[in-house]
């Protein structure tokens, strides 16, 4: 079954920033696209009648930009964290509009939006306000982080690979590294990088490495490696800058207070100017 890019709506400038995003990328894709809006209902006025003739405002809008594109609407009742990831684990991607350098806005208060990018067992991209299909031009890259071996980051790799080739965008692919410290200095360690030139030239042969197999299976993208000694974060948030998009890889593990993305994944969350990309683990 084909899945759609499923997105989520309150009204705000941001989640429709986010169902812009998407009704694109479904066109891009020729997937369908599905617009819900997540809510818990109260005690008080039954709403339901008025959200429901906002999601179908919002799907006319969006079939009198893209008269192709299949949309469908849903209102998911229930707790917002459960609903919003049962809708993605449905959905090919699943878009959110964000505000700011802040928090996930609307029905995605505080902790929760956090919660359905770290549960989600599907792509979560955030989407701010400002974001224009202009910023999707030829010129402006997707920007990917990747570290450790040859299988790690495979999941935000593929996804930035299959969006470029969606685009027609060349991607950076970005491996920051540190020099190592005494805890984790090894005779072992030096003999690698000395083998390779130093340790810079030993991260470059560890990227490209990574990126052979993806440079393959999408010839008719253009790779950029991007290696940078600093900290992860700040290197790819600078190297996002001028992106059309930023992928990141989620955390593999849940801790023991509920989910998290790591904090990497955190970072660009809050502060990339660009839609993000959280990928979770295969």
């Amino acid at each position: 079954m084909t899945r759609p890019i499923t997105v989520g709506v309150d009204g705000s400038a941001e989640s429709l920033a986010a169902v812009h995003w998407a009704a694109r990328e479904a066109v891009r894709r020729s997937l369908a696209l599905r617009v819900v809006h997540a809510w818990e209902k109260s005690d008080g006025e039954d709403r339901t009648g008025d959200v429901r003739d906002a999601l179908a405002e919002t799907a006319r809008d969006v079939t009198g930009r893209h008269p192709d594109l299949p949309v469908t609407t849903d209102l998911l009742e229930g707790d917002r964290v459960d609903a919003l990831v049962a809708a993605a684990a449905d959905a090919e991607t699943l878009v959110l509009g964000t505000r700011g350098h802040g928090a996930i806005v609307g029905f995605l208060l505080g902790s929760v939006g956090q919660q359905v990018v770290a549960e989600s067992a599907r792509p979560v991209v955030l989407v701010r306000a400002g974001d224009l299909a202009e910023s999707e031009a030829a010129g402006r890259e997707i920007v990917v982080g990747q570290q450790g071996g040859p299988d790690d980051s495979a999941a935000a790799l593929e996804f930035a690979f299959e969006t470029a080739a969606a685009r027609g965008a060349a991607v950076r692919v970005v491996r920051a590294w540190s020099l190592p410290t005494v805890f984790t200095f090894s005779p072992a360690s030096l003999k690698l990088a000395d083998e390779a030139g130093g340790l810079e030239q030993y991260e470059n042969k560890a990227l490209a490495e990574a990126l052979r197999s993806w440079e393959e299976r999408f010839p008719e993208v253009r790779v950029t490696q991007h290696v940078e000694m600093g900290s992860a974060g700040e290197v790819l948030l600078t190297a996002a800058a001028p992106a059309q998009l930023l992928v990141v890889g989620r955390r593999a593990h849940p801790s023991a207070v509920g989910g998290r993305v790591g904090s990497v994944a955190h970072a660009a969350m809050h502060h990339a100017p660009c839609p993000v990309a959280v990928v979770p683990p295969v």
